[in-house]
């Protein structure tokens, strides 16, 4: 990996059967991630089952599959490199529980691909009110991805018609406009996953299309900034135990620094321990940086010590555990009314946990703020006093964005979003 390249963690979303997984298998592919023996063997393997068109999403799976299989500590799936930046891509576009993890994935994501297809049906079923074009979409800008291209796949399922273009343009640029992005920095991209076109190369079937390819709109995706002088804050994605190394958690780091030799701490449980080595794409490297996804191998902290959704912080600056915290929650889509005690699962960097609404503060109505409210109902934004079912770390957004923002799921969907504006500390671990 060329170190002198910006690295941006991209998340591919959309609704499922929009042709995530072909689409980026062809990008990979088309990028030189995925060179040409290997894609021959999957098409072959395919084609034997009658399915030549999986080859591109095979290509994904199969990697994904082999990856999982290995020892390996590196939790970016997917890496691939432009002229101008290296892209890490979080978690499988395919993967079964994408729904639940693409919340995990996207709160660690500095850009998106918003894959919607073109497809008579499909696209109406994907932007209906319960298609999981919008939910992701919202998803993405709650969990603070302000980058966003969107891909208008499967047009090669509608003859690249640009009346169909621009009827999904208008739609999605509406939607994306009401929940805050700024369409004059969104690209909406006809691309095909199966044939290619518009992913790399120009194609001459979109004369009407004068905007970049998908690997060009990618690279004016800007790099985040480095928040390197906050505290230390690693959120957990997995815990590995791998023989002679020992236990190697993984994460992405979101701010501060992480050095081998360090003391850190664990946060809920305030177990602590001291830093190894740490690796990143199968490099030991001498220190990790916020947007790093790492893996490190630490002394004193057993497997079973240290989960997903804990918070790796210096023992000097540990994470804040909360007793309860104050939040602005808007509800989107719940089915009923949210009451005092309603106690739904939130997700929260990589921790989901059941949390209590102790108390409804205020919410505004007509633009007047009405205090202690006895219930909300969708579209209300309210300032709640919430309490963890079970210790988990939670900060305020002003100071740590990443772990200040989160969704609210309950049946399955997305009901509310929120962004946290005070937290009271736990007395002790």
């Amino acid at each position: 990996m060329s170190s002198k390249k910006p690295h941006l963690n991209l998340v591919i979303i959309g609704h499922v059967d929009h042709g995530k997984s072909t689409m980026t298998g062809h990008l990979l592919y088309l990028a030189g991630a995925i060179d040409q023996r290997t894609m021959d063997k999957y098409e072959q393997e395919s084609e034997k089952i009658g399915r030549g068109t999986w080859k591109f999403a095979w290509a994904l799976d199969k990697l994904k599959e082999e990856r999982e299989r290995g020892v390996t500590i590196d939790i970016a799936f997917f890496k691939f490199e432009t002229q101008k930046q290296v892209y890490t891509i979080i978690d499988a576009p395919g993967h079964r529980d994408f729904v639940k993890n693409m919340i995990t994935g996207t709160s660690q994501a500095d850009a998106a691909v918003l894959v919607v297809s073109a497809e008579k049906g499909g696209f109406e079923a994907g932007i209906s009110g319960q298609g999981q074009t919008r939910e992701h979409a919202l998803l993405a800008k709650t969990l603070g991805v302000e980058q966003l291209v969107v891909a208008v796949n499967k047009m090669d399922t509608v003859d690249w018609a640009e009346d169909r273009y621009n009827e999904i343009k208008e739609e999605i640029g509406n939607f994306l406009k009401g929940i805050g992005y700024k369409l004059d920095k969104v690209h909406f991209v006809p691309v095909s996953g199966i044939t290619g076109d518009n992913l790399k190369d120009k194609s001459d079937k979109t004369p009407y299309y004068k905007g970049p390819t998908l690997l060009t709109a990618l690279d004016e995706f800007s790099p985040p900034p480095k928040p390197t002088d906050k505290p230390l804050r690693l959120p957990i994605q997995d815990v590995y135990t791998i023989t002679g190394i020992g236990t190697v958690p993984s994460g992405r780091v979101e701010t501060g620094v992480l050095k081998p030799g360090e003391k850190i701490i664990v946060a809920p449980s305030g177990k602590k321990g001291i830093v190894n080595t740490i690796e990143m794409h199968h490099e030991q490297i001498p220190v990790a940086e916020p947007g790093d996804n790492i893996g490190f191998s630490v002394k004193g902290i057993g497997k079973a010590d240290i989960r997903r959704g804990n918070v790796v912080g210096h023992e000097s600056n540990p994470p804040t555990v909360a007793e309860e915290f104050e939040a602005q929650v808007v509800v989107m889509r719940h089915p009923s009314v949210i009451s005092p005690g309603y106690t739904p699962v939130l997700h929260l960097g990589t921790a989901q946990t059941a949390c209590t609404f102790m108390e409804l503060k205020t919410k505004m109505v007509k633009g007047q703020k009405v205090d202690n409210p006895d219930h909300l109902k969708n579209g209300d934004a309210s300032i709640v006093a919430m309490v963890p079912v079970k210790p988990f770390v939670v900060e305020p957004f002003k100071d740590f964005p990443q772990l200040g923002r989160f969704a609210v799921r309950d049946m399955g969907q997305t009901v509310a979003v929120g962004v946290v504006q005070k937290v009271t500390k736990k007395k002790a671990y």
